[in-house]
């Protein structure tokens, strides 16, 4: 590369510049000067290096970074138990920090509002709604008694020259507590980043006494915002984890829902801006947002009549920022050098740091307990020998401390230490006040104080891990309180966009012409769905396609059939009857698309010329039928008329060649007869642990749901629902007692309590009611009553105890078959008994009985043609 001096003289000189003297680029100077790119490859290191040093990651032991480390040092030199100005504080940290106020007042503030180490007084901010602090002038802080506790100790305190040398500061605070997993940090350096999650102060205590027991404990973080988490791919914080957080939603009524928490990092600003984005894109149907956070977050989303709250909530966890993933990245400072490592690892070398820490204290204080022992002794000696009279007569400074050695000498075999001319010095400087009101068994009694308070310093020392469960005990006791885990370790269940999706869109479709889309208002209308659904086509020559909804979009003309598709539908079988054009027969197959390329053409018949669709019918429920073929009246055939049973036929895939109907020309298919689901009901699982209908297997299974099949939900508060089973429905399994397919021939038996009354009733009734989505009470509504028992069961024996009126405690059994008959839903039921405290009520047998199948026709689409 050429040098950038040679090349400025060489174009000075092409200038005409008589006045360049090249004397002054010797030939050393030229050789010394280096290339730019190697300039550009130390400069960008050393720079790489300070960034992830001294400013982005922390270090592991004290967890801060040096902003932070300095901010609490100058307010350490601060300290006098009051409050300080922030303005004042950045002040006095600027001594230590070599950057603006600016990002020194942002550090303090990240600090003061997390409420661990900084007490605060003014407005701080509100880190829920994205408020900022009020100006450093107008607010004040000072250390909490927590910092003060763990964060500070001058005397096993590191010390290096501040930037200009002016002042000392803390390579590293002695923190005696996993600061840096309590707090959680962020930072951006140059070639990597660093996130950690923050943590639960009671638990990571009780982590640490777990680590020092040698046991293991599992850490999850806890976020001070509060909502829901699944940290089931958290990694232990490593890289590559991911950690998803939802907001709590309630249900207000039927058409209200109220948000009382916001995800970590998100700002109710930034929620309700994300949810007036997904209603304006048509995701989901909100008619206002209301945001009334004050004290507690509380944004209320008013819904468009006609929307489901469980879909709406769906959506908002789906469409918006009510749920969010954030992926770890635990990287810290560790010997001057960025090292990644997982949670566990950090906790263990946090809690190793605070047992060493603690044993540099202990050695402190058995030091200083050692050096008092050994002048209170030697003071003691001094005064009851009375060796201060030997030294009236001394003339010489040096005659006095050899005549005070020379006094001590009979008693040295008492001292733990050898006497120094130190000692001897400190010895003379006790004064007359002193020596004169000295008490010898006061002395003896603080020589014996000082014994024991070392002996429990040695003891600490040779039970050092004991030491440590207790100092990270009496934390916990001096400042856990109201430091409760704030977010609640839940399970998610991965919700499918399309599923919950708001129909946004009206589909049409013009069948000669061959066009489908949102804009064809003209033409034949399809059904309302999502702009996120995909549809299938198929048309008269056999051909099937799978697109994406657009405004207009060309599939090819005679359409017979367009819908939304749904994925992995084993359930949707389409069956057909076609025209092969090579061989001039006709075939009938059954088949299900269950995945496909999009917008591809597929062939549903061989591909031969002039082939083409005679008979077509899409059965949601896998129906088969029978269909009556008619031949044309110039074949040869003798029956020209019979029956064509689908059911016969397997369901297969797309691509079958399928059975031979006739080797004569069709002239007419006609459907005579729906038949029964080939494939029975769809099973039904309900996944106990996040209250969610699936297919997949998880959970308790429930049943073979036909169309019209319903799920019975009967709840703690004494009241019955019918639900469809929609995979989107939600149920708050610790608000419902029974859940289970519903049987109308099944009665359910019922122990409750009326209010009224104060007595205890037992009933048996049928579910008379069809409405769905509607609850129904069955208990009394008078104040206090409540359901104690419920069971579907066909043979129910009830339990309970009571007291006599002698008070002996007896137990009864109840065949309630013979106790009570079937009756009105509303009805009260009979009288349990006159007995005293009833109590300990539980059902002794009840058989399972099975869900008796329905078999009931389901609709079908049908098209039929010539």
């Amino acid at each position: 590369m050429t040098n950038w001096k040679i090349s400025m003289a060489k174009d000075e000189k092409l200038n005409g510049s008589e006045n360049i003297k090249l004397n002054s680029m010797s030939e050393e100077n030229i050789q010394e000067a280096r290339p730019v790119s190697r300039l550009y490859e130390n400069w960008f290191l050393d720079y790489a290096s300070y960034v992830i040093l001294e400013r982005a990651v922390p270090q592991y032991d004290d967890g801060f970074k040096p902003v932070q480390r300095r901010i609490l040092h100058a307010m350490k030199e601060m300290d006098d138990g009051r409050f300080h100005k922030v303005a004042n504080i950045i002040g006095q940290t600027m001594q230590y920090h070599p950057h603006g106020d600016a990002a020194i007042g942002d550090a303090l503030v990240n600090i003061g509002q997390k409420a661990l180490l900084i007490d605060t007084q003014g407005n701080w901010g509100d880190t829920r709604t994205g408020d900022s602090a009020a100006a450093p002038r107008y607010i004040e802080a000072r250390l909490s008694k927590f910092a003060l506790d763990v964060v500070f100790n001058k005397d096993i305190t590191y010390w290096r020259n501040s930037y200009d040398g002016r002042k000392q500061e803390p390579v590293a605070l002695p923190v005696k507590f996993p600061m840096l997993l309590t707090q959680g940090v962020e930072g951006i350096a140059v070639g990597l980043s660093t996130k950690i999650m923050p943590h639960n102060f009671c638990e990571l205590i009780k982590a640490s006494i777990d680590t020092l027991n040698g046991k293991k404990s599992k850490l999850l973080p806890d976020f001070p915002s509060g909502g829901m988490g699944d940290f089931t791919q958290y990694n232990g914080g490593q890289k590559g984890g991911k950690v998803r957080l939802r907001a709590d939603i309630e249900v207000v009524d039927k058409s209200t829902l109220a948000i009382t928490s916001v995800p970590y990092n998100t700002t109710t600003g930034s929620l309700i801006d994300t949810i007036l984005k997904a209603n304006d894109s048509g995701k989901i149907k909100i008619k206002k947002v209301e945001d009334n956070t004050a004290q507690i977050v509380e944004i209320l989303v008013h819904l468009k009549q006609g929307v489901s709250s469980d879909v709406a909530i769906d959506a908002l966890y789906a469409f918006t920022n009510c749920e969010v993933s954030i992926s770890p990245n635990c990287c810290v400072i560790i010997n001057d050098t960025p090292r990644f490592l997982p949670i566990d690892d950090l906790l263990k070398m946090s809690t190793e740091n605070t047992v060493e820490l603690l044993r540099k204290e202990l050695e402190i204080q058995k030091s200083v307990l050692e050096e008092k022992w050994h002048f209170s002794t030697l003071e003691r000696i001094f005064i009851k020998n009375r060796i201060y009279r030997d030294i009236e007569e001394c003339e010489t400074w040096e005659a006095v401390l050899s005549t005070i050695d020379k006094g001590l000498g009979p008693f040295k075999s008492q001292f733990k230490r050898e006497v120094t001319e130190e000692d001897l010095v400190r010895l003379t400087e006790i004064k007359i006040k002193r020596i004169s009101k000295f008490d010898s068994l006061k002395a003896d009694e603080l020589i014996a104080k000082i014994e024991a308070n070392l002996e429990e310093v040695k003891n600490n020392l040779n039970h050092l891990t004991e030491y440590a469960i207790r100092y990270f005990e009496q934390i916990l006791k001096n400042h856990g309180e109201g430091r409760e885990r704030k977010t609640e370790i839940a399970q998610f269940d991965t919700i499918k966009a399309r599923r919950v999706a708001a129909a946004n869109v009206k589909l049409y479709m013009n069948r000669e012409d061959g066009f489908v889309g949102s804009s064809l208002r003209k033409d034949e209308f399809i059904c309302d769905c999502s702009d996120l659904d995909d549809i299938i086509i198929i048309r008269q020559d056999g051909k099937l396609i799978v697109t994406r909804i657009g405004e207009k979009t060309f599939v090819g003309k005679n359409i017979i059939h367009a819908a939304i598709w749904k994925k992995n539908d084993k359930h949707m079988v389409y069956n057909v009857i076609y025209y092969d054009g090579g061989s001039g027969i006709s075939y009938a197959k059954r088949f299900s698309v269950t995945s496909i390329i999009r917008d591809r053409e597929y062939d549903l018949t061989q591909g031969n010329e002039n082939s083409q669709l005679l008979y077509f019918t899409a059965n949601p429920n896998s129906e088969s039928e029978m269909v009556m073929v008619n031949l044309h009246n110039s074949a040869k055939a003798r029956k020209k008329v019979f029956d064509f049973n689908f059911g016969e036929l397997a369901i297969k895939g797309r691509g079958v060649k399928g059975n031979i109907v006739s080797k004569h020309r069709v002239r007419k298919v006609a459907q005579k007869e729906v038949g029964e689901s080939t494939l029975g009901g769809r099973d039904i699982w309900l996944d106990e642990n996040i209250g969610r209908l699936n297919t997949d297997k998880q959970g308790r299974y429930l049943g073979s749901f036909n169309t019209d099949d319903a799920i019975l939900v009967v709840y703690e508060d004494g009241a019955y629902e019918l639900t469809d089973f929609e995979l989107t429905n939600r149920y708050r399994l610790n608000e419902i007692n029974l859940i289970e397919k519903f049987a109308p021939d099944r009665f359910l038996t019922a122990v409750h309590f009326d209010g009224g009354s104060r007595t205890y009733y037992v009933k048996r009734f049928l579910i008379e009611t069809a409405t769905f989505g509607r609850r129904f009470g069955f208990i009394s509504e008078e104040r206090a009553s409540k359901l104690v028992l419920i069971s579907s069961g066909g043979n129910p024996i009830l339990e309970y105890g009571y007291r006599t009126k002698r008070g002996e405690k007896k137990t009864r059994k109840e065949d309630l078959l013979q106790f009570v008959d079937i009756k009105g839903w509303k009805a009260l039921g009979n009288k349990l008994g006159n007995y005293l405290r009833m109590s300990g009520f539980k059902w002794v047998e009840e058989p399972m009985i099975e869900n008796p199948e329905s078999n009931l026709e389901a609709k079908s689409e049908l098209t039929l043609f010539n």
